[in-house]
């Protein structure tokens, strides 16, 4: 059996959880804040055996597509006022983090 812990983007885990539970797959949601944009993002708990491991890795593949998003970083100004101007770069948002972890036991209550 498999535990996959998959963090995506908000506006991808709608569509994702929904596709996983019409494929039978059950999902506890979570909900959880990234790093560097600090943007909302969603932490979902798939437990697997491990022949449906693959088909739930394809649905999290065709679900959640990473993108090129505008962002503004603060930068400091010279001069060491500790002002800072923000200014635009370019990153990657969306697409999914997944850990496949395997487990020992499990028991629904």
């Amino acid at each position: 059996m498999k535990l996959i812990i998959a963090i995506v983007q908000d506006e991808s885990a709608g569509r994702l959880i929904s596709s996983l539970m019409q494929e039978g797959y059950g999902v506890t949601k979570l909900a959880t804040t990234g790093g560097f944009l600090r943007a909302g993002n969603t932490t979902l708990l798939v437990g697997v055996s491990d022949h449906k491991l693959k088909g739930a890795m394809d649905i999290i593949e065709r679900i959640c597509k990473s993108r090129k998003q505008i962002a503004t970083s603060p930068s400091p100004m010279t001069g060491g006022t500790g002002v800072y101007v923000p200014y635009p770069i370019e990153v990657v948002v969306g697409g999914a983090t997944v850990f496949v972890l395997d487990v020992e036991q499990f028991e629904k209550m």
